[in-house]
């Protein structure tokens, strides 16, 4: 074959691979931002979900529930996942924006876990004690059953649903000054590991290397710990629903991927990352 035929031939292929990628269709990205109490739970969907569908771009980060909420006010991302329900303000500033009070879904359940150090001896806290020791009343574990220790408080930032959910249904009041706060849950299971006399709450998925505290509704109640069977029956006395926000009704892609999360597949990793499932 001449050279010139050659590429010739050649140019063609080119031209011809150029032509078959311009028309090809993009690959659909979807932005999902918010709950850090979700973080792990939304990247395995998204990693599992990804390989069955390659046509389809998952990126999740966290940044709390408020960061969440605000990024789909903004625009700035297409799923905000919350580990608390949107505040009517921000729902108004949804419609005031978009023209829609944007779409509520349940995707999962939590536990918060009240984590203690494994040499703490005390094993069970009543709700009540709960708000004392997080308002800064009670100060030492002597008065909770255990050692003459000051008791050194964990929590997290404010940007966080799961700090919103806690003061709310648990301290029921404002935090003490002296709690520390933290940027997320593995955070303040780190610092509670590390310290003796040290207090947090959190996800129940992410309670490795600290001591799950039983929690009591009260004095005359027993306590329990999160699992499927306290969560499903409501013993455990600080469970919630795991939330996606949207702007709008789902269609496309987003749709099936949402689909999905709450179908059989998408639901038996919730119980695989240590959550609870809505079905």
């Amino acid at each position: 074959m001449k050279r010139s035929n050659i590429i010739t031939t050649m140019a063609g292929v080119i031209l011809l691979a150029m032509i078959t990628f311009a028309f090809m269709p993009a690959p659909k990205k979807i932005t999902i931002k918010g709950s850090d109490t979700m973080v792990i739970l939304a990247q395995k969907w998204a990693e599992v979900y990804m390989k069955s569908h390659p046509e389809v771009t998952l990126q999740v980060t966290g940044g709390g529930s408020g960061t969440g909420i605000s990024a789909l006010i903004n625009g700035a991302t297409d799923i905000c996942n919350s580990s608390r329900p949107m505040k009517q303000s921000e729902i108004d500033k949804l419609k005031e924006r978009y023209g829609s009070l944007g779409v509520e879904i349940r995707c999962a359940k939590d536990g918060i876990t009240v984590y203690l150090n494994e040499s703490n001896p005390v094993n069970e806290l009543t709700i009540k004690q709960l708000s004392g020791i997080y308002t800064g009343k009670i100060k030492s574990w002597k008065e909770v059953g255990g050692p003459d220790e000051a008791i050194k408080l964990y929590g997290r930032e404010n940007s966080s649903g799961t700090y919103v959910f806690f003061q709310e249904n648990v301290v029921k009041g404002d935090y003490a000054a002296s709690c520390q706060t933290l940027p997320g849950t593995s955070a303040v299971v780190n610092a509670v590991k590390n310290d003796k006399f040290g207090i947090g709450y959190g996800g129940a998925a992410y309670a490795k290397g600290v001591k799950h505290c039983l929690v009591k509704k009260d004095d005359k109640t027993p306590g329990y710990t999160a699992s499927a069977e306290t969560i499903k029956n409501g013993t455990y006395p600080i469970s919630r629903y795991l939330y996606m926000y949207l702007r709008n009704r789902p269609t496309g892609e987003m749709k099936s991927y949402i689909d999905w999360i709450l179908g059989p597949e998408g639901q038996k990793l919730v119980v695989d990352q240590g959550y609870f499932p809505v079905k």
